[in-house]
Protein backbone atom coordinates (compact mmCIF):
# COMPACT_ATOMS: atom_id res chain seq x y z
CA UNK A 1 0.00 0.00 0.00
CA UNK A 2 1.46 3.34 -1.04
CA UNK A 3 2.03 5.82 1.80
CA UNK A 4 -0.33 8.79 1.47
CA UNK A 5 -0.18 8.69 -2.33
CA UNK A 6 -3.23 8.98 -4.56
CA UNK A 7 -3.78 8.78 -8.31
CA UNK A 8 -4.21 12.05 -10.19
CA UNK A 9 -7.14 12.45 -12.55
CA UNK A 10 -6.95 13.94 -16.04
CA UNK A 11 -8.41 17.17 -14.61
CA UNK A 12 -5.49 17.43 -12.16
CA UNK A 13 -2.89 17.49 -14.94
CA UNK A 14 -2.17 20.37 -17.29
CA UNK A 15 -2.12 20.09 -21.06
CA UNK A 16 1.23 21.29 -22.42
CA UNK A 17 1.34 22.91 -25.86
CA UNK A 18 3.90 21.22 -28.10
CA UNK A 19 3.45 17.60 -26.99
CA UNK A 20 0.97 14.88 -27.91
CA UNK A 21 0.54 11.83 -25.69
CA UNK A 22 -0.32 8.31 -26.92
CA UNK A 23 -0.46 4.80 -25.42
CA UNK A 24 -1.02 1.32 -26.79
CA UNK A 25 -0.82 -2.41 -26.08
CA UNK A 26 2.06 -4.59 -27.21
CA UNK A 27 1.52 -7.50 -24.80
CA UNK A 28 5.19 -7.40 -23.76
CA UNK A 29 4.54 -9.14 -20.43
CA UNK A 30 0.76 -9.46 -20.12
CA UNK A 31 -2.21 -9.07 -22.47
CA UNK A 32 -4.85 -6.34 -22.49
CA UNK A 33 -2.52 -3.88 -20.77
CA UNK A 34 -1.22 -0.52 -21.97
CA UNK A 35 2.55 -0.98 -22.07
CA UNK A 36 3.77 1.38 -24.82
CA UNK A 37 3.78 5.16 -24.40
CA UNK A 38 4.69 7.76 -27.01
CA UNK A 39 5.29 11.48 -26.52
CA UNK A 40 5.39 13.30 -29.86
CA UNK A 41 7.09 16.70 -29.73
CA UNK A 42 6.79 19.69 -31.99
CA UNK A 43 9.77 21.32 -33.65
CA UNK A 44 12.05 23.85 -31.93
CA UNK A 45 11.90 22.11 -28.56
CA UNK A 46 14.97 21.45 -26.41
CA UNK A 47 15.72 18.39 -24.29
CA UNK A 48 17.86 17.83 -21.20
CA UNK A 49 18.49 14.29 -19.97
CA UNK A 50 20.47 12.40 -17.37
CA UNK A 51 20.88 8.63 -17.19
CA UNK A 52 21.98 5.83 -14.90
CA UNK A 53 25.67 5.49 -14.10
CA UNK A 54 25.31 1.72 -13.87
CA UNK A 55 28.10 0.34 -16.11
CA UNK A 56 25.69 -2.38 -17.28
CA UNK A 57 23.34 0.28 -18.67
CA UNK A 58 20.50 -0.85 -20.91
CA UNK A 59 20.43 -0.69 -24.72
CA UNK A 60 17.80 2.12 -24.76
CA UNK A 61 20.01 4.22 -22.48
CA UNK A 62 22.95 3.81 -24.86
CA UNK A 63 20.71 4.58 -27.83
CA UNK A 64 19.08 7.63 -26.23
CA UNK A 65 22.48 9.06 -25.34
CA UNK A 66 23.62 8.67 -28.92
CA UNK A 67 20.43 10.10 -30.40
CA UNK A 68 20.57 13.19 -28.18
CA UNK A 69 23.55 14.32 -30.25
CA UNK A 70 21.26 14.58 -33.33
CA UNK A 71 21.60 18.16 -34.63
CA UNK A 72 17.97 18.42 -35.79
CA UNK A 73 16.54 17.88 -32.32
CA UNK A 74 14.33 15.32 -30.59
CA UNK A 75 10.83 14.69 -31.95
CA UNK A 76 9.61 11.77 -29.84
CA UNK A 77 10.09 9.72 -26.66
CA UNK A 78 8.92 6.09 -26.76
CA UNK A 79 8.61 3.96 -23.62
CA UNK A 80 7.86 0.27 -23.16
CA UNK A 81 7.27 -1.60 -19.92
CA UNK A 82 7.60 -5.31 -19.15
CA UNK A 83 11.10 -5.65 -20.60
CA UNK A 84 14.17 -3.54 -19.74
CA UNK A 85 16.16 -4.46 -22.87
CA UNK A 86 19.19 -4.63 -20.56
CA UNK A 87 21.89 -7.26 -20.69
CA UNK A 88 20.88 -7.90 -24.29
CA UNK A 89 24.12 -6.99 -26.09
CA UNK A 90 24.30 -6.03 -29.75
CA UNK A 91 20.83 -7.37 -30.52
CA UNK A 92 19.35 -5.22 -27.78
CA UNK A 93 20.80 -2.08 -29.32
CA UNK A 94 19.53 -3.12 -32.75
CA UNK A 95 16.06 -3.68 -31.28
CA UNK A 96 16.06 -0.26 -29.62
CA UNK A 97 16.98 1.39 -32.92
CA UNK A 98 14.30 -0.62 -34.74
CA UNK A 99 11.64 0.70 -32.38
CA UNK A 100 12.92 4.24 -32.93
CA UNK A 101 12.76 3.70 -36.69
CA UNK A 102 9.14 2.56 -36.47
CA UNK A 103 8.20 5.65 -34.48
CA UNK A 104 10.11 7.90 -36.90
CA UNK A 105 8.24 6.43 -39.86
CA UNK A 106 4.93 6.91 -38.06
CA UNK A 107 5.45 10.62 -37.24
CA UNK A 108 7.73 11.64 -40.14
CA UNK A 109 11.17 12.29 -38.67
CA UNK A 110 14.61 10.70 -38.57
CA UNK A 111 15.29 7.59 -36.49
CA UNK A 112 17.91 9.56 -34.56
CA UNK A 113 15.26 12.06 -33.46
CA UNK A 114 13.52 9.42 -31.33
CA UNK A 115 14.65 8.57 -27.78
CA UNK A 116 13.78 5.05 -26.53
CA UNK A 117 13.17 4.04 -22.90
CA UNK A 118 12.45 0.59 -21.47
CA UNK A 119 11.68 -0.80 -18.03
CA UNK A 120 11.00 -4.28 -16.72
CA UNK A 121 12.83 -7.60 -16.61
CA UNK A 122 16.59 -7.60 -17.29
CA UNK A 123 18.46 -10.17 -19.41
CA UNK A 124 15.55 -11.02 -21.70
CA UNK A 125 15.37 -10.14 -25.44
CA UNK A 126 13.13 -7.20 -26.27
CA UNK A 127 10.03 -8.31 -28.24
CA UNK A 128 10.65 -5.50 -30.72
CA UNK A 129 8.17 -6.83 -33.29
CA UNK A 130 5.31 -6.58 -30.78
CA UNK A 131 6.27 -3.03 -29.83
CA UNK A 132 6.62 -1.96 -33.46
CA UNK A 133 3.16 -3.35 -34.21
CA UNK A 134 1.74 -1.45 -31.24
CA UNK A 135 3.36 1.81 -32.38
CA UNK A 136 1.15 1.75 -35.47
CA UNK A 137 -1.99 1.40 -33.34
CA UNK A 138 -1.49 3.94 -30.57
CA UNK A 139 -4.36 6.11 -29.36
CA UNK A 140 -4.26 9.68 -27.99
CA UNK A 141 -4.74 9.92 -24.22
CA UNK A 142 -4.39 12.25 -21.24
CA UNK A 143 -1.28 12.38 -19.04
CA UNK A 144 -2.88 10.21 -16.34
CA UNK A 145 -3.22 7.35 -18.84
CA UNK A 146 0.44 7.68 -19.78
CA UNK A 147 1.44 7.62 -16.12
CA UNK A 148 -0.42 4.33 -15.72
CA UNK A 149 1.02 2.85 -18.94
CA UNK A 150 4.65 3.24 -17.78
CA UNK A 151 4.08 1.38 -14.47
CA UNK A 152 5.71 -1.95 -13.61
CA UNK A 153 5.51 -2.96 -9.92
CA UNK A 154 4.10 0.49 -9.08
CA UNK A 155 0.73 0.41 -7.35
CA UNK A 156 -0.18 4.06 -8.05
CA UNK A 157 0.45 6.06 -11.24
CA UNK A 158 2.78 9.00 -10.60
CA UNK A 159 1.98 12.33 -12.25
CA UNK A 160 1.92 15.99 -11.27
CA UNK A 161 1.62 19.48 -12.75
CA UNK A 162 2.82 22.96 -11.92
CA UNK A 163 1.98 26.43 -13.21
CA UNK A 164 3.74 29.64 -12.25
CA UNK A 165 5.11 32.98 -13.31
CA UNK A 166 8.59 32.89 -14.84
CA UNK A 167 9.75 36.40 -15.58
CA UNK A 168 7.46 39.38 -15.17
CA UNK A 169 4.63 38.51 -17.50
CA UNK A 170 4.75 34.90 -18.73
CA UNK A 171 3.29 31.80 -17.13
CA UNK A 172 5.01 28.44 -17.52
CA UNK A 173 3.01 25.22 -17.41
CA UNK A 174 4.65 21.85 -16.70
CA UNK A 175 3.44 18.28 -16.36
CA UNK A 176 5.49 15.24 -15.43
CA UNK A 177 5.11 11.50 -15.07
CA UNK A 178 7.39 8.96 -13.44
CA UNK A 179 7.57 5.28 -12.64
CA UNK A 180 9.50 3.39 -10.03
CA UNK A 181 8.84 1.28 -6.97
CA UNK A 182 11.80 -1.06 -6.52
CA UNK A 183 15.43 -1.18 -7.70
CA UNK A 184 15.54 2.46 -6.66
CA UNK A 185 18.82 4.12 -5.76
CA UNK A 186 19.31 6.50 -8.68
CA UNK A 187 22.76 7.74 -9.57
CA UNK A 188 22.25 9.74 -12.76
CA UNK A 189 22.97 11.55 -13.74
CA UNK A 190 14.02 0.60 -13.27
CA UNK A 191 13.29 4.58 -12.53
CA UNK A 192 11.94 6.73 -15.35
CA UNK A 193 10.90 10.37 -15.11
CA UNK A 194 9.67 12.75 -17.81
CA UNK A 195 8.74 16.43 -17.43
CA UNK A 196 7.44 18.62 -20.26
CA UNK A 197 7.10 22.40 -19.92
CA UNK A 198 6.18 25.12 -22.39
CA UNK A 199 9.13 27.42 -21.59
CA UNK A 200 11.87 28.31 -24.09
CA UNK A 201 15.31 27.23 -22.85
CA UNK A 202 18.54 26.73 -24.78
CA UNK A 203 19.78 23.14 -24.79
CA UNK A 204 23.00 23.68 -22.79
CA UNK A 205 21.12 25.62 -20.13
CA UNK A 206 18.32 23.04 -19.98
CA UNK A 207 20.89 20.26 -19.65
CA UNK A 208 22.47 21.96 -16.64
CA UNK A 209 19.07 22.58 -15.10
CA UNK A 210 18.10 18.94 -15.61
CA UNK A 211 21.22 17.74 -13.79
CA UNK A 212 20.68 20.17 -10.92
CA UNK A 213 17.03 19.18 -10.57
CA UNK A 214 17.94 15.47 -10.68
CA UNK A 215 20.40 15.97 -7.84
CA UNK A 216 17.74 17.54 -5.61
CA UNK A 217 15.00 15.04 -6.45
CA UNK A 218 15.59 11.70 -8.17
CA UNK A 219 19.17 11.52 -6.85
CA UNK A 220 17.91 12.01 -3.30
CA UNK A 221 15.77 8.86 -2.98
CA UNK A 222 16.41 5.23 -2.14
CA UNK A 223 14.08 2.27 -1.73
CA UNK A 224 16.46 -0.66 -1.67
CA UNK A 225 19.96 0.58 -2.55
CA UNK A 226 19.95 -0.93 -6.06
CA UNK A 227 20.82 1.38 -8.97
CA UNK A 228 18.89 0.26 -12.05
CA UNK A 229 20.34 -0.35 -15.49
CA UNK A 230 17.63 1.88 -16.99
CA UNK A 231 17.33 5.03 -14.82
CA UNK A 232 16.52 8.02 -17.01
CA UNK A 233 15.23 11.53 -16.31
CA UNK A 234 14.24 13.89 -19.13
CA UNK A 235 13.02 17.49 -19.23
CA UNK A 236 11.52 18.85 -22.46
CA UNK A 237 10.99 22.57 -23.08
CA UNK A 238 8.56 23.07 -25.97
CA UNK A 239 9.07 26.87 -26.34
CA UNK A 240 5.32 27.40 -26.81
CA UNK A 241 4.54 29.96 -24.09
CA UNK A 242 5.65 32.94 -26.17
CA UNK A 243 8.53 33.94 -23.91
CA UNK A 244 12.05 34.73 -25.08
CA UNK A 245 14.60 31.96 -24.63
CA UNK A 246 16.45 31.47 -21.35
CA UNK A 247 19.99 31.07 -22.65
CA UNK A 248 22.10 31.92 -19.60
CA UNK A 249 22.08 30.66 -16.02
CA UNK A 250 22.55 34.28 -14.89
CA UNK A 251 19.07 35.09 -16.28
CA UNK A 252 16.80 35.54 -13.19
CA UNK A 253 14.21 33.36 -14.93
CA UNK A 254 16.60 30.40 -14.69
CA UNK A 255 16.18 30.25 -10.92
CA UNK A 256 12.42 30.73 -11.18
CA UNK A 257 12.02 27.92 -13.72
CA UNK A 258 14.36 25.65 -11.78
CA UNK A 259 12.28 26.14 -8.64
CA UNK A 260 9.05 25.42 -10.52
CA UNK A 261 10.33 22.28 -12.25
CA UNK A 262 12.34 21.23 -9.20
CA UNK A 263 9.21 21.25 -7.06
CA UNK A 264 7.48 19.06 -9.65
CA UNK A 265 10.42 16.64 -9.84
CA UNK A 266 10.61 16.41 -6.06
CA UNK A 267 6.92 15.48 -5.87
CA UNK A 268 7.43 12.74 -8.46
CA UNK A 269 10.58 11.47 -6.73
CA UNK A 270 8.87 11.34 -3.37
CA UNK A 271 5.95 9.52 -5.00
CA UNK A 272 8.36 6.76 -6.01
CA UNK A 273 9.45 6.33 -2.39
CA UNK A 274 5.88 6.51 -1.10
CA UNK A 275 5.10 3.66 -3.51
CA UNK A 276 8.25 1.71 -2.69
CA UNK A 277 7.73 -2.01 -3.00
CA UNK A 278 5.92 -3.12 0.14
CA UNK A 279 6.35 0.28 1.80
CA UNK A 280 4.22 1.23 4.80
CA UNK A 281 6.19 4.30 5.93
CA UNK A 282 7.71 7.36 4.25
CA UNK A 283 10.93 8.52 5.90
CA UNK A 284 12.93 11.72 5.46
CA UNK A 285 16.56 11.62 6.57
CA UNK A 286 17.91 15.14 6.97
CA UNK A 287 21.56 15.83 7.79
CA UNK A 288 22.46 19.39 8.81
CA UNK A 289 25.57 21.32 9.91
CA UNK A 290 27.84 19.14 7.78
CA UNK A 291 31.25 20.24 6.50
CA UNK A 292 30.00 19.88 2.89
CA UNK A 293 26.99 18.59 0.98
CA UNK A 294 28.71 15.38 -0.11
CA UNK A 295 29.39 14.36 3.48
CA UNK A 296 25.81 15.20 4.41
CA UNK A 297 24.46 12.98 1.60
CA UNK A 298 26.94 10.23 2.49
CA UNK A 299 25.60 9.99 6.02
CA UNK A 300 21.97 10.45 4.99
CA UNK A 301 22.22 7.61 2.48
CA UNK A 302 23.97 5.32 4.98
CA UNK A 303 20.96 5.64 7.28
CA UNK A 304 18.34 5.62 4.51
CA UNK A 305 19.52 2.42 2.82
CA UNK A 306 20.39 0.39 5.95
CA UNK A 307 18.26 -2.79 5.98
CA UNK A 308 18.42 -2.87 9.78
CA UNK A 309 17.19 0.72 10.08
CA UNK A 310 14.46 0.13 7.50
CA UNK A 311 13.18 -3.06 9.15
CA UNK A 312 13.12 -1.30 12.53
CA UNK A 313 10.90 1.38 11.02
CA UNK A 314 8.60 -1.30 9.59
CA UNK A 315 8.28 -2.87 13.04
CA UNK A 316 7.75 0.56 14.68
CA UNK A 317 10.67 -0.45 16.90
CA UNK A 318 12.73 2.46 18.30
CA UNK A 319 15.94 0.44 18.06
CA UNK A 320 17.85 3.66 17.54
CA UNK A 321 21.28 2.15 17.91
CA UNK A 322 20.86 1.04 14.30
CA UNK A 323 20.74 4.69 13.20
CA UNK A 324 23.88 5.52 15.18
CA UNK A 325 25.68 2.48 13.72
CA UNK A 326 24.82 3.60 10.16
CA UNK A 327 26.09 7.11 10.87
CA UNK A 328 29.29 5.62 12.20
CA UNK A 329 30.03 3.43 9.18
CA UNK A 330 29.08 6.07 6.60
CA UNK A 331 32.77 6.75 5.95
CA UNK A 332 33.30 10.24 7.39
CA UNK A 333 36.65 9.46 8.96
CA UNK A 334 37.04 12.48 11.25
CA UNK A 335 33.43 12.56 12.50
CA UNK A 336 33.23 13.52 16.19
CA UNK A 337 30.38 11.34 17.42
CA UNK A 338 30.41 13.12 20.76
CA UNK A 339 29.18 16.35 19.16
CA UNK A 340 26.38 15.15 16.91
CA UNK A 341 22.69 15.07 17.80
CA UNK A 342 19.88 12.88 16.43
CA UNK A 343 16.14 13.58 16.45
CA UNK A 344 13.07 11.54 15.53
CA UNK A 345 10.71 14.30 14.43
CA UNK A 346 10.99 16.76 17.36
CA UNK A 347 12.22 14.20 19.89
CA UNK A 348 15.94 14.44 20.73
CA UNK A 349 17.08 10.83 21.02
CA UNK A 350 20.89 10.98 21.01
CA UNK A 351 23.61 13.47 21.97
CA UNK A 352 27.11 13.49 23.45
CA UNK A 353 27.79 10.05 22.03
CA UNK A 354 24.79 8.29 23.57
CA UNK A 355 21.12 8.38 24.53
CA UNK A 356 19.77 11.85 25.27
CA UNK A 357 19.17 12.30 28.98
CA UNK A 358 15.52 13.28 28.60
CA UNK A 359 14.65 10.63 25.99
CA UNK A 360 12.21 7.86 26.83
CA UNK A 361 11.29 4.70 24.94
CA UNK A 362 7.65 5.80 24.91
CA UNK A 363 8.61 8.97 23.01
CA UNK A 364 10.45 6.95 20.37
CA UNK A 365 7.62 4.43 20.10
CA UNK A 366 5.08 7.19 19.49
CA UNK A 367 7.09 8.62 16.59
CA UNK A 368 7.91 5.23 15.07
CA UNK A 369 4.21 4.33 14.96
CA UNK A 370 3.54 7.14 12.46
CA UNK A 371 3.42 6.56 8.72
CA UNK A 372 5.61 9.62 7.99
CA UNK A 373 8.78 10.18 10.02
CA UNK A 374 11.76 12.53 9.87
CA UNK A 375 15.21 11.54 11.12
CA UNK A 376 17.31 14.66 11.68
CA UNK A 377 21.05 14.39 12.25
CA UNK A 378 23.01 17.48 13.31
CA UNK A 379 26.78 17.06 12.80
CA UNK A 380 28.07 20.37 14.23
CA UNK A 381 30.78 20.56 11.53
CA UNK A 382 29.67 23.34 9.17
CA UNK A 383 26.72 24.83 7.29
CA UNK A 384 26.01 22.21 4.58
CA UNK A 385 22.88 20.03 4.53
CA UNK A 386 21.18 17.30 2.53
CA UNK A 387 17.89 15.39 2.53
CA UNK A 388 17.27 11.83 1.38
CA UNK A 389 13.85 10.19 1.14
CA UNK A 390 13.35 6.49 1.82
CA UNK A 391 10.81 3.94 3.04
CA UNK A 392 10.73 0.94 5.33
CA UNK A 393 11.37 -2.71 4.42
CA UNK A 394 8.36 -4.98 4.88
CA UNK A 395 7.59 -8.65 4.28
CA UNK A 396 5.93 -7.59 1.03
CA UNK A 397 9.22 -6.30 -0.43
CA UNK A 398 10.56 -9.86 -0.42
CA UNK A 399 7.30 -11.29 -1.77
CA UNK A 400 7.09 -8.77 -4.63
CA UNK A 401 10.65 -9.40 -5.77
CA UNK A 402 10.47 -13.15 -5.29
CA UNK A 403 7.42 -13.22 -7.58
CA UNK A 404 8.60 -10.53 -10.03
CA UNK A 405 9.12 -12.76 -13.08
CA UNK A 406 6.12 -15.00 -12.49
Amino acid sequence: MAVNLHEKSAADLLHIDGVQVYVGQAGVKKPDHDDVTLLVLGKNNTVGAVFTKNRFCAAPVETARAHLAEAEGVRALVVNTGNANAGTGVQGRADAVAVCAAVAEQIGCKTEQVLPFSTGVILEPLPAAKIIKAVAQLRPVHWNDAARAIMTTDTVPKAASREGLVGSSHTVKATGIAKGSGMIHPNMATMLGFIVCDAAVSQPVLQQMTQEIADMSFNAITVDGDTSTNDSFVIVATAKNGQSEIDNIADPRYRQLKELLGSLAEELAQAIVRDGEGASKFITVEVTQAANREEAKQIAYAVARSPLVKTAFFASDPNLGRILAAIGYAGVEDLDTGRLKVWLDDVLVAEQGGRAAAYTEDQGQAVMAQDEITVRIELMRGQAAAKVYTCDFSYDYVRINADYRS
